[in-house]
């Protein structure tokens, strides 16, 4: 990243907080001057001393300036910490922020450790260049001038000395400063790697310790983490070679310093007491060049977060808060049956009917405001006009031109060999994914011309492995519709066949689930799942698979549920069960990314060869063992 990008990022980070920087900064000076006027201080009293005058006054004022000094530049180093750790929490909020909007497509094609580690250890190294650095760079710069006038008014010859000395090692430092970069970039890159790892393990943590590959998991993290310590050695190393530099480079100054001052004292060229000012300058110059190189050190390697987080910010995000050109302003929110989204959003959908209550008692009409039309509340309807999708430029197709149009309300069941492209239809109206060409439409509208936010409030959706969220069961049921009721609540538990769980459990509903559900059973947490998507009262409810997991006798009711959701809602399940799909109004076989055949049970059997060898399957599949 070039550094005048780098710059204006950083730049952007701590805008909102450049006052307080600013003042941070008058502080150091004031601090930095009261050292400059200790050596002159000093000068002052060797000269009463060799005078023979009193030296009380001088004593006093030395005191003085270090205790202002002192108190002055801690006043200014806590703003800078306060300052700094403002920039980490605002740079690791819109961070959060993007990343939890990126589109699916970009969560997919990167690594979930590397985005963790972007917002943990790469936020956190903005502390020090974002403030400290900046701060640093400016007041060293500037001490460091005057510093140097001082001592050139002071003793011009020995001022050359200095320089002398101090250019030759400060060329050198100045050579080591790119190779701190590119040693604090791989590093922050191998503890990326690390947080993959990891992610990766805990993530599959059953089935590492029932493969018995603990050792071999171990074996990936210690080579990602001695790859970050290699690198972060490095690092160190060329760190600790800037930082000896300017202590040597003093040290060197100083024996140049004393012996050609001392050769002047001895012709009258100069005086002790001027000697002795210009080695205490002379030392005071560590203060000031070490803040330099510091500020370039910690500018190397923030300069390396900056740039990781720039990238993790530059991944394509989904539209926040879109409104289509003419729609009117917001002015009521939706009820439970929608999930809170705004008026004006979901009244841009055609179909207004009435309203679901709170309670989920029954209907009551839909709230409106001003001029704006009822807000659809009957079923969706959902059509595919010639959509044709692959999930990247270099994979081959999963839909080929697939059309069909499901009417509002009923259940439809997607059935067909795996990888026929039936979840990618559901991936599709929920805009996880962009068709590649032709049309999805709800409600007779392109899902692209929905504000997001309002389509996806219309949808329940259950995924296939239905995740269940860390917390407790009352978080994960109330997850897509915080609001409801508690009689809402009981009634989508009782139908879910839940609320024998939730008395068995010894803190009921607030009973914690464990990671990512691991305190539930799999039958349980599909049935988390449904009952989350159902508390939404959603307009359009999909469903994957969604029963996969469940006993006979819950799968049984969960049909029951599922036939009752499919009267007041759309309900579109992709399903491998025969029981499933007999349920169904209608039926979409799907093969090879095209849709091959659509009817009922019944005449998909006479009529579809495919089908009727998936249904045979699933008869011999589900059929009792016969007697012996």
């Amino acid at each position: 990243m070039p550094a005048r990008e780098t710059w204006a990022v950083l730049y952007g980070h701590i805008r909102p907080h450049r006052w307080v920087i600013a003042l941070a900064a008058v502080f150091t000076l004031i601090g930095a001057a009261t050292g400059l006027a200790q050596p002159l201080a000093a000068k002052a009293l060797v000269d009463r001393l060799g005078d023979d005058e009193s030296i009380a006054g001088m004593l006093v004022l030395l005191t003085l300036l270090v205790v202002l000094g002192t108190v002055i530049e801690a006043l200014g180093a806590y703003l800078l910490e306060r300052t700094a750790e403002s920039v980490v929490l605002a740079a690791r909020r819109r961070l959060v922020g993007r990343l939890l909007r990126l589109r699916v497509p970009e969560v997919e094609r990167t690594q979930p450790g590397d985005l963790m580690s972007r917002v943990t250890s790469d936020t956190t190294l903005l502390r020090s260049v974002a403030t400290e650095s900046l701060v640093g760079a400016v007041t060293g710069a500037l001490t460091l001038v005057a510093t140097i006038v001082l001592m050139g008014l002071m003793e011009p010859v020995l001022l050359l000395v200095t320089l002398g000395v101090m250019a030759l090692i400060g060329g050198a430092t100045g050579l080591v400063m790119p190779r701190i970069a590119r040693a604090s970039k791989a590093a922050q890159e191998a503890v990326g790697a690390i947080s993959t790892v990891l992610e990766r393990s805990f993530g599959a943590f059953r089935t590492i310790k029932a493969s018995g590959a603990e050792a071999r998991e171990q074996a990936v993290v210690d080579a990602a983490a001695r790859d970050a310590w290699r690198h972060g050695v490095q690092a160190a190393k060329w760190r600790a070679l800037a930082w000896s530099s300017v202590g040597f480079a003093v040290q060197v100054s100083f024996l140049a310093v004393l012996g050609v001052g001392g050769a002047r004292v001895a012709s009258g060229a100069t005086d002790v007491g001027t000697l002795i000012a210009f080695l205490l300058f002379l030392f005071y110059l560590i203060d000031p060049v070490s803040r330099l190189v510091e500020a370039v050190s910690q500018y190397q390697v923030g300069a390396a977060a900056v740039a990781r987080i720039s990238e993790a910010e530059r991944l394509a995000t989904e539209p926040v808060g879109t409104r289509p050109a003419g729609a009117p302003e917001p002015e009521a929110a939706l009820g439970p049956g929608a999930a809170a989204a705004p008026e004006s959003e979901a009244a841009a959908a055609p179909g207004a009917g009435p309203a679901a209550t709170p309670d989920g008692a029954g209907p009551k009409p839909a709230a409106t405001g001003g001029d704006a039309p009822d807000l659809p509340e009957a079923p969706a309807t959902v059509t595919f006009e010639a959509v044709t999708f692959r999930y990247r430029d270099d994979l081959p197709y999963v839909h080929h031109g697939v059309d069909f149009h499901l009417p509002s309300g009923g259940l439809t069941a997607f059935v067909g060999p795996s990888g026929a492209g039936k979840t990618t239809v559901f991936g599709l109206i929920e805009r996880f994914y962009e068709a590649t060409g032709g049309r999805v439409l709800v409600d007779g509208r392109c899902v692209r011309e929905w504000p997001l936010e309002a389509l996806r409030a219309s949808i329940g959706y259950v995924e296939q492995d239905a995740p269940v969220l860390s917390g407790t069961l009352r978080d994960n049921l109330l997850f897509a519709h915080p609001h409801a009721t508690d009689a809402a609540l009981r009634a989508v538990l009782a139908r879910t066949r839940l609320d024998a769980l939730v008395d068995r459990l010894p803190e009921g509903l607030e009973t914690v689930v464990g990671h990512r559900g691991s305190k539930l059973s799999g039958g349980e947490r599909q049935r988390v799942a449904i009952a989350r998507a159902l508390l939404r009262r959603p307009r359009l409810l999909l469903l994957d698979e969604a029963t996969s997991q469940l006993d006979a006798v819950n799968e049984m009711a969960l049909r029951d549920t599922v036939a009752e959701a499919a009267r007041e809602t759309t309900v579109l399940v992709v399903a491998h069960r025969l029981s499933t799909v007999t349920l169904a109004d209608r039926i979409v076989v799907l093969d090879a990314g095209r849709v091959r055949a659509v009817g009922t049970h019944e005449e998909l059997v006479a009529a579809d060869p495919l089908y009727g060898e998936l249904a045979a399957a699933q008869l011999l599949a589900t059929a009792p063992p016969a007697a012996s």
